[in-house]
């Protein structure tokens, strides 16, 4: 049996999600980003307790189609940008229409009228995130991290970031205080 959790965004909440599987005796076969397997179905009663337990960690099981396919693609961007590094072979919209098996129109416009907002804004604001992460490990160079997120050019990085999130990327590494946002707060 196949289940959507939303807001299952990194690897913390993949081990938050298995271990509250396990408490509740169910053996996941696998857990990815918003889907986990199991080797049952389970009966109504049994969701019903797993999604209330899954709600206390700040999770939310999704039952319609419509939402699933929203998931999915919000975790299939969230893999590439902070899980591939950004190495994306194709193009955004073949990835997620050979991914996702639906024509990239429809996914882009089931997104933008669930979500209020595209799916390449929502790939930028991702990917802006992981920039400010880099930035705030103080390890790579500005122009690394530019290459590391397959940004054409510093200059491009820098006017995106400061497009987004009103400050320069020197700025921000400097003063270091502007948190950074959960993913699934994006």
């Amino acid at each position: 049996m196949k289940l959507y959790i939303k807001n299952m965004v990194c690897n913390r909440c993949i081990m938050a999600v298995e271990n509250e599987l396990e408490k509740l005796g169910h053996q996941p076969l696998n857990i990815t980003l918003g889907e986990v397997l199991l080797n049952k179905e389970l009966t109504d009663s049994e969701k019903e307790i797993l999604s209330l337990h899954l709600q206390n960690l700040g999770f939310e099981m999704i039952d319609d189609k419509k939402s699933r396919l929203i998931g999915q693609i919000k975790s299939s961007i969230i893999e590439i940008v902070h899980h591939q590094n950004s190495d994306l072979k194709s193009n955004l919209s073949d990835y997620l229409s050979s991914r996702l098996h639906h024509d990239y129109t429809y996914l882009s416009n089931l997104f933008s009228e669930t979500e209020g907002t595209t799916i390449e804004k929502y790939f930028i604001a991702q990917k802006i995130e992981k920039v400010k992460e880099l930035l705030v490990y103080d390890e790579l160079s500005l122009s690394e991290i530019a290459a590391k997120m397959n940004y054409s050019s510093v200059a491009y990085l820098s006017n995106q970031f400061k497009k987004v999130t009103g400050l320069t990327p020197t700025y921000f590494k400097n003063i270091k205080e502007n948190k950074r946002r959960p993913l699934d707060e994006l």
